[in-house]
């Protein structure tokens, strides 16, 4: 028998609803469909949520081939392949293996804690260091083991391309391309001249020294990291990618114009010339 795994975001009550829908016409369809504990034999996770529910999932599938795909039950919903309208087609096309993988960079984050004491952790989207509740917080940014900057700021993004389009978009940060290996260092609310966002190659390490208390260092608003004055963080191209299917051959630009709603409409009047 089949399987695949569904996960569906727990306060949005269209979104259960629709889950146990799809669950019988997996079912009907010979699969089985497991909704908690590890992937098991999944061959594919199923989201039912906004992006927030498909970084939740990337914790269950990180360090896999299996490839997740998402149903927007959200408000943008960059990373969801289909809106809810689209569901009857996606157990068609699980059923069929009619997908493609999209293959997501992950960064790794180290911590060095000025005790010696080191933690780590990982991100798709961004590692987001922040004032937490306090006037502004104090950092040294680095690459590659030197200094580029110093200033205070309401925070500061550690962001892959996938997360170009999350928060790093909102505080100014380019747009990235998914298939392009990148970090990105962004500002948020700096008290400084030189404070542009700056992006890296995939064999760069970027560096944020904390230079005052108070801190809070979060990865996909998910995961806290203990930090400290005098901590360093440090993110780094990851070994382990995450891998969302992908249902049909819209390209990275049609996405963008579609979820920002962007106008297009020269272009295209111009393309017709």
């Amino acid at each position: 028998m089949r399987e695949v795994y569904m996960l569906v975001h727990r306060y949005r009550p269209d979104a259960q609803q629709s889950a146990a829908l799809m669950s019988d016409e997996l079912e009907r369809h010979g699969f089985s469909v497991r909704r908690s504990g590890p992937l098991g034999n999944s061959e594919i996770v199923i989201v039912l949520g906004g992006d927030g529910t498909i970084l939740a999932a990337s914790e269950l599938t990180r360090g896999t081939e299996v490839p997740i795909v998402g149903i927007n039950y959200g408000h943008v919903g960059f990373l969801a392949e289909v809106e809810p309208e689209g569901l009857p087609r996606v157990v068609e096309q699980i059923t069929e293996r009619a997908w493609t993988l999209d293959r997501r960079m992950t960064m790794d984050i180290e911590v060095m804690l000025p005790n010696g004491e080191r933690a780590m952790s990982w991100t798709l989207n961004e590692a987001a260091l922040d004032k937490h509740g306090n006037p502004m917080v104090e950092v040294s940014l680095g690459v590659d083991g030197r200094g580029v900057s110093s200033f205070t700021c309401d925070s500061v993004l550690m962001a892959t391309p996938t997360g170009s389009t999350a928060y790093s978009f909102s505080a100014g940060g380019p747009v990235v391309w998914p298939d392009v290996e990148a970090m990105l260092l962004v500002p948020v609310a700096a008290h400084a001249l030189f404070t542009r966002p700056l992006v890296v190659g995939p064999n760069s390490e970027l560096q944020v020294v904390v230079d005052s208390e108070g801190a809070r260092l979060v990865c996909d608003g998910r995961r806290d990291l203990p930090v400290t004055a005098g901590t360093i963080i440090t993110a780094r191209k990851s070994d382990h990618p995450v891998y969302l299917a992908r249902l049909n051959d819209t390209p990275f630009s049609g996405r963008l114009v579609k979820k920002f709603d962007l106008p297009v409409g020269g272009f295209r009047d111009r393309g017709r010339q």
